[in-house]
């Protein structure tokens, strides 16, 4: 039987291309490059942007939540984890969290998205498995930790959306008073607020994390 060839417009031969036109990865780039534009997504519009039918994507994935799960692993992908063997807890932490803010910074339209769905996808759960051993590590009980990731993840969030707003985050009106102005004043003019702000803020959170293993450690 003979095979089929494909041939171009002069006749010569023309090699099948080796990797499928779609693939998870491939729909998840893309779906994250409409949420990083518009904010949003839908799934004609990404059916447009991949060059393919909507029901085509159906051969991949099972819908829109699938694909908001793929975004946040490709959003996480990005963060490497350190050894916990070693590193201490608190410095475990800390990169996992400056990483995490990293990458969110890159992608802060996609965070109102994630908020309506149940993590599921495996590159991210190794984020808060990590998390979890490093709280595990410093003596902080199960449910404390639990609420400890919750607020690590809160923190590094919002501090992502900060990272995205416009450079003049408040203005102050007439009534406003002047401890405010002189605090505007003040930190505006650092050009590298966010991120300052978010490496503040982490070692007040590492310190009340370490405060908190210690009343953890003496109520045992």
């Amino acid at each position: 039987m003979l095979k089929s060839r494909t041939f171009d417009a002069t006749g010569e031969h023309m090699a099948r291309p080796s990797t499928p036109k779609l693939s998870t990865n491939a729909i998840a780039d893309a779906a994250l490059g409409l949420v990083d534009a518009r904010g949003e997504f839908t799934l004609p519009q990404l059916a447009k942007e991949l060059s393919v039918s909507a029901s085509s994507l159906y051969n991949h994935v099972q819908g829109k939540g699938e694909i908001i799960e793929l975004m946040r692993g490709r959003a996480m992908a990005e963060i490497e984890l350190p050894d916990l063997g070693q590193v201490s807890w608190q410095e475990a932490v800390r990169a996992i969290a400056m990483e995490y803010w990293a990458s969110y910074s890159k992608h802060p339209r996609l965070i109102p998205l994630l908020t309506s769905h149940t993590v599921r996808d495996s590159t991210t759960l190794r984020v808060y498995d990590a998390l979890a051993e490093a709280l595990a590590l410093a003596g902080i009980e199960p449910g404390r930790r639990l609420q400890a990731i919750t607020i690590i993840d809160s923190f590094v969030l919002g501090s992502a959306l900060d990272a995205a707003a416009p450079k003049i985050v408040w203005e102050a009106s007439a009534e406003s008073s002047s401890y405010f102005k002189e605090a505007l004043d003040a930190g505006l003019a650092d050009s590298n607020r966010p991120k300052a702000t978010f490496e503040l803020g982490l070692d007040m959170l590492l310190g009340a994390l370490g405060r908190q293993a210690t009343a953890d450690s003496d109520g045992a």
